[in-house]
């Protein structure tokens, strides 16, 4: 069930640069990202997944040398869009209608209200609330990643104008949020590995209002 495998996992330190993550589970982790929910089903975010062996030496520079980005197989960049346009949304309303095949008026409406709203707003407020979108997804990978018993670490102890610029970002309306290596634990050599998950108690934490 979903909570031994969240208790299972763990933000690994160290990865084993001998074992790859398989295509087939990387997918299944993107494509749980894929599905996450996001406001107005908007999806304002894109999903880079790095293999290359330069690239991701630039970006563990970029994060503060995090040996995880190189030693994992994989590194997954969840980048928001830097603002809300017109085409944008427009894109969204095509993609509705389009797979489900019903009138542009339907849905129209709402979008065209949702654009009122947002296309008023400063691209910082609209790149921060794309960025809490990329967040649900992220967190519904890591999960996936869990399930699949694949370890990820959520990463944001990085320079993100310079992962911007390293992978041009920016040209294409975006901005790094937060980083994900994909491997596998190491027998040795993590100081976090085997220690006890410590987390706040639910009477700390939830405060229950009938």
């Amino acid at each position: 069930m979903l909570l031994d495998t969240l208790n299972w996992r763990y933000a690994t330190k160290k990865m084993d640069p001998a074992k790859a993550v398989s295509e087939d589970k990387v997918e299944k982790i993107v494509t749980a990202a894929q599905m996450a929910p996001t406001s107005s089903g908007l999806q304002p975010f894109e999903i880079l997944v790095i293999t290359n062996k330069d690239l991701r030496a630039k970006i563990s520079a970029a994060a503060f040398g995090q040996t995880q980005i190189v030693d994992g197989s994989h590194l997954v960049v969840f980048a928001a869009w830097d603002n809300y346009t017109a085409a944008r949304i427009d894109a969204v309303v095509d993609l509705h209608v389009a797979e489900r095949g019903i009138p542009r008026e339907m849905v129209q409406p709402y979008y065209d209200n949702l654009k009122a709203m947002y296309l008023a707003r400063s691209e910082e407020v609209n790149a921060a609330h794309a960025a809490h979108q990329a967040y649900i997804a992220f967190g519904i990978a890591l999960a996936q990643a869990a399930e699949l018993e694949v370890d990820a670490t959520p990463m944001e102890g990085f320079d993100p104008a310079a992962v911007d610029e390293i992978l041009g970002l920016r040209e294409k309306g975006l901005r790094a949020v937060t980083l994900m290596p994909l491997g596998y634990r190491a027998a040795e050599g993590d100081w976090l590995a085997g220690m006890k998950k410590v987390r706040k108690p639910l009477s700390e934490l939830v405060t229950r209002i009938d």
